[in-house]
């Protein structure tokens, strides 16, 4: 899915010289923040077919790629998979990976063509470059690869972080910068790896399969720019699921290391590290997130000092009670009473009347306050630590309430497959605000992926 800011906005405009001409986001930067490469939408803002899903954006790599294209490498690669059908063979997989992602979300798109438009043989470098920086298995993206990195000076010691979800899965891939981190990618697919775990207590084998191949996509990426080693933890679904050896067997394959499956209290506790650090707000804070399966609260100033982790999210809310669309009152009252009691006993452990600040996390709180601003399309810089109201969160789960699935996900804030289990999020969210008395909330973009990240910094450098 890729992330776009709204300074991306300018960045790509001046980049290509002119005024883009398809929604794009962005999937890879270059250290200094800039676009590397953007993830065009399969039709133009006509309404037409856009042969080119990854574009090269950068124009320091352009030029490095135009080099190579230059010296006849577009006809020496041409005349190689001719020859060589191994390679051949791959380069028409990566020509079927491209048509397929194309039509992920536009459906019937894939008939457009592979990378740059073509099913067969070598069109443009640039094309085939972006897919690989991308994630994508392109031998000629491979092979222009070694022949023009690094494009910029590069810090040792990059590494990638994955969080597994219940309902997503997310990347972040960073370079050390004394101590703080610079975002080299950071994407997001909802997978729903934990549809039907809180009724059957397994991992349905379609979700596993498409959260591995997104998975696959994630290490490809990190191995691409450059990550030195990939960090996989898993929270809620996969801690209560009986089958997860095969997603366990599937991070050593792609990943290179062992999944880690944290408990609730350490997923508290990394949520608070990436939504507090550097925060200029009273404390003690309590962190707030919204997961899927699992809810987190966690109280601190500097450091956790409390936490619970609460056997309730959007994904198991919405399995346990939701059968109409638009939810029946009656559900909702059903969830509203489902979460309230948890929060009785969520108080008895964690003293959340002591904080001052009220820290939401993750998309349901982002998602609601991207609403409840008007954006015209979801941009993380204009969320980030923004100040959400209590009625305002009360007015945007009414207007989601009445809403069908339909309706919600045509929201152009709405992430692809969060439409459905957005309602509950908001319960929740609504919920912990009334219970404890908080009249507002500050909304954060970080949260335990970017927790993960800064632990693995403070390992590193420990």
């Amino acid at each position: 899915m890729g992330e776009l800011r709204g300074s991306d906005l300018a960045a790509v405009r001046s980049q290509l010289g002119r005024e883009p001409t398809t929604p794009f986001t962005v999937v890879a930067r270059c250290a200094d923040g800039h676009p590397l490469v953007i993830r065009n939408d399969p039709m133009d803002a006509r309404g037409l077919p856009f042969p080119t899903l990854f574009w090269l954006t950068c124009p320091e790599a352009v030029r490095a790629v135009s080099r190579l294209e230059s010296e006849g490498a577009i006809g020496e690669l041409n005349a190689r998979a001719e020859r060589d059908e191994p390679f051949a063979d791959a380069l028409t997989r990566a020509h079927e990976a491209y048509a397929r992602e194309r039509a992920r979300g536009f459906p019937g798109a894939d008939i457009h063509g592979g990378v740059g438009g073509t099913r067969t043989g070598v069109k443009c470098l640039h094309a085939h470059y972006a897919h690989h920086l991308a994630g994508g298995e392109d031998p000629v993206g491979a092979w222009t690869a070694e022949r023009v990195e690094p494009i910029h000076p590069e810090r040792e010691g990059r590494f990638a972080v994955v969080d597994q979800g219940t309902n997503s899965i997310r990347l972040l891939v960073v370079e050390p910068d004394g101590d703080g981190l610079r975002e080299l990618a950071r994407d997001m697919v909802i997978t729903r790896i934990g549809e039907g775990v809180d009724r059957t207590g397994r991992i349905d084998p379609a979700a596993l399969e498409r959260t591995v191949a997104v998975l696959a996509t994630y290490c490809r990426r990190a191995r691409a720019l450059h990550a030195e080693r990939i960090r996989v933890a898993a929270t809620a679904a996969v801690r209560e699921a009986a089958n997860r050896g095969d997603l366990e067997r599937a991070v050593r394959e792609h990943a290179g290391s062992e999944l880690e499956v944290i408990s609730g209290e350490r997923e508290a506790e990394l949520s608070f590290l990436g939504a507090a650090r550097g925060l200029e707000a009273p404390a003690p804070f309590l962190v707030l997130d919204i997961g899927g399966g699992s809810t987190e609260l966690v109280l601190g100033s500097e450091r956790p000092e409390a936490a619970v982790s609460l056997q309730m999210g959007s994904v198991r809310l919405t399995e346990r009670f939701v059968r109409e669309d638009p939810p029946a009152e009656r559900e909702l009252e059903a969830m509203r009473v489902a979460v309230l009691g948890l929060l009785e006993e969520a108080e008895l452990r964690v003293p959340v009347r002591e904080a001052r600040t009220l820290v939401a996390v993750a998309g349901t709180s982002t998602t609601v306050q991207a609403i409840s601003l008007g954006l015209g399309r979801y941009d993380p810089e204009a969320i980030h630590r923004t100040r959400l109201s209590l009625p305002e969160a009360e007015r945007v789960l009414a207007e989601l309430a009445a809403m069908t699935t339909p309706e919600r996900s045509a929201l152009p804030v709405m992430a692809p497959g969060r439409g459905d289990v957005i309602v509950a999020g908001a319960v929740i969210l609504v919920a912990v605000m009334r219970r404890f008395g908080f009249e507002g909330c500050v909304v954060s973009e970080t949260d335990i992926l970017d927790g993960l990240a800064f632990d693995a910094l403070a390992a590193r450098d420990g």
